[in-house]
């Protein structure tokens, strides 16, 4: 029994301890669990929801890791398969005071990429209430982006609802354009969007609020809510045939890093 699943890439992320220091002139390193939607199921778990996480790692020591923190963060891993040919991703991540870190990334032909829609024909949904999709994973290669459409079109078929993130990862796609054209065609199949206003900008040339909402609104029939992000200005968010609505964000005091701020919105 499972109220909420989610489909991604699980990584370790091995971040410096050296603070200011440039990625290639790095020394110490601390190991930790990253990844989009892992970082939502186990917040979500933290709330007290059943979490299903469906992924492939590598039967590797950075496969184990991610198995043993999913299970610690009390996820249900039956999902989380194990493939033999190929490698867990990580990257290697600089810590700053100022500004945005540099990463370096290694996860091309990760075991994540090579989950196929075979991997997801005896998945069972009779419980599931709620499902995060997000654009990363389908960004990862055309094997990923299959088993996504096919996983999305068993969610709509059973009518689960599904939350889409567009989570932009430009370094992921072989084109800006290829990006912007695939990850609008994947919004149209959620019932609610929830770009930030950057992605706004990017997707379909506009930062103005309730422009955004509209357009993915009217791109869809399916889509019934769009939920904007603005950052430290809080949200504006726009159901169907109904006027849109601003809330305030709150100050965080002391901020460490803006990375997966919009998981921990979602």
């Amino acid at each position: 029994m499972t109220e909420f699943i989610t489909i991604g890439e699980p990584l370790v992320v091995l971040a410096s301890t050296d603070i200011d220091v440039e990625l290639q002139n790095v020394k110490n390193f601390k190991k930790y669990l990253a990844g989009a939607e892992l970082n939502v199921a186990i917040g979500l778990s933290r709330l007290g929801h059943d979490v299903t996480y469906l992924s492939k790692i590598g039967n590797d020591p950075f496969g184990d890791f991610i198995l043993n923190a999913a299970n610690e963060a009390e996820i249900d891993t039956k999902e989380l398969l194990i493939d033999a040919n190929h490698s867990t991703g990580f990257y290697l991540k600089q810590s700053v005071t100022h500004g945005d870190p540099e990463v370096a990334y290694f996860r091309k032909h990760s075991a994540a990429s090579n989950l196929r829609e075979s991997d997801i024909l005896n998945l069972d949904l009779r419980d599931t209430k709620l499902a995060h999709l997000s654009g990363i994973f389908p960004a990862l290669s055309r094997t990923a982006l299959q088993t996504f459409k096919a996983f999305n079109k068993r969610l709509n078929d059973a009518k689960i609802m599904t939350i889409f993130d567009p989570n932009l990862r430009p370094a992921l796609w072989e084109s800006k354009e290829q990006m912007i054209q695939i990850t609008n065609e994947l919004a149209k199949n959620s019932q609610i969007v929830l770009p930030g206003i950057n992605e706004g900008e990017v997707l379909m040339g506009e930062r103005d609020p309730e422009k955004i909402a509209d357009f993915y609104l009217k791109q869809s029939e399916l889509t019934q809510c769009v939920v904007v992000k603005l950052g430290d200005k809080g949200a504006f968010f726009k159901t169907k045939n109904k006027n849109g609505k601003f809330i305030d964000g709150f100050k965080v005091e002391h901020v460490v890093d803006t990375v997966g701020a919009g998981d921990g919105f979602l």
